[in-house]
């Protein structure tokens, strides 16, 4: 890449004055991942149970 700036002075200013802005910002809450981990495991859990039910259902089990 060139080390040549693509943008005048005028235009980074305008550029770095919109990224400033807070325009596009949201409040977010904090990630909470032992929630989705419990999320995840509940799902798992409860395919697996309705798997050994049609297992069990069938004969296999």
């Amino acid at each position: 890449m060139s080390e040549e700036q693509k943008l005048s002075a005028e235009d980074m200013a305008r550029v770095e004055s919109y990224l400033n802005s807070g325009f596009n910002k949201t409040e977010r809450k904090p990630f909470r991942g032992l929630i989705l981990l419990g999320g995840i495991w509940s799902i798992v859990a409860a395919l697996g149970w309705i798997s050994y039910q049609i297992g069990k259902q069938a004969g296999y089990l």
